[in-house]
């Protein structure tokens, strides 16, 4: 497989999970095993656009059970005899070449996957304005090493945020950021704004003032009932990207917020 890749270093590390779970785009070259019309290859296409069931195939760093996962969109691209060439947008965690298979048997001939290329990875994609290759990579490192200037390394290096572009955000006071970093949950007086379409249960970005990644964390409250409370939790945190002290303690211990 080749495309993109992000690579977290250091403390963005923890954000991970944000990416994994983050939509997927590909490119592919799927092989069948047998003639087929074009025709009926673009219906069957079509027909996996929706929430599809999966088993991870034998060769997977999972365990092999039945799962959802959703297809955003697959769009036939090209057909060169037995070649088919199609773009998919999927949820994070989809086998495409266990979907390769899937189309093979539905439409009677079999197939596996021939090529694969990420075009997109969460908010990072191929045409990306930041995009860099290894060569971009071991030149521009060679360069930092000699001359010790940051501003080499932002050539390669982007702020975790960026990762972060795609999950929900919850705003908090400079107040709460410290309580934050030690492992407090977010509570609703400190709670300065928040995105308007946050479900409960879902995995939210908790930001400074500045746009700064504090933690990631799993909403307990839709948004139009966190807006309306004055106390109590609105979100349990899942993981602390910042370090401690990086704002001033303003809390006490065993105290409320």
């Amino acid at each position: 497989m080749t495309g993109v890749l992000p690579i977290t270093l250091e403390d963005s590390t923890k954000i991970v999970q944000a990416l994994l779970h983050s939509g997927k785009e590909y490119i592919c070259v799927m092989k069948l095993h047998g003639t087929s019309d074009e025709e009926k290859v673009k219906k069957v296409l079509s027909e996996f656009e929706d929430l599809i069931y999966q088993r991870p195939p034998l060769r997977s760093s999972v365990k092999r059970q039945i799962r959802t996962r959703r297809i955003y969109y697959l769009n036939f691209l090209q057909m060169d005899q037995r070649n088919v060439l199609f773009k998919v947008g999927c949820e994070g965690g989809t086998y495409i070449r266990k979907l390769c298979y899937d189309i093979g048997e539905i439409l009677g001939v079999g197939a596996h996957m021939q090529e694969l290329r990420r075009t997109r990875a969460g908010p990072f994609t191929e045409d990306s304005s930041m995009k860099v290759t290894l060569h971009d990579v071991a030149y521009w490192f060679a360069e930092w090493k000699a001359k010790k200037e940051e501003k080499t390394l932002q050539k390669f290096i982007q702020p975790m945020e960026n990762a972060l572009t795609l999950l929900p955000r919850i705003i908090v006071r400079d107040s709460a950021v410290d309580a934050l970093c030690h492992g407090a949950n977010l509570t609703a007086p400190g709670v300065l704004s928040i995105d308007s379409d946050i479900a409960s249960g879902s995995i939210v970005a908790i930001l400074t003032l500045k746009g700064e990644a504090v933690a990631l964390a799993e909403a307990l409250v839709p948004t139009e009932e966190v807006l309306k409370l004055d106390h109590g939790t609105v979100a349990t945190l899942q993981r602390v990207v910042m370090p401690r002290g990086t704002y001033p303690k303003v809390w006490r211990s065993g105290s409320r917020e």
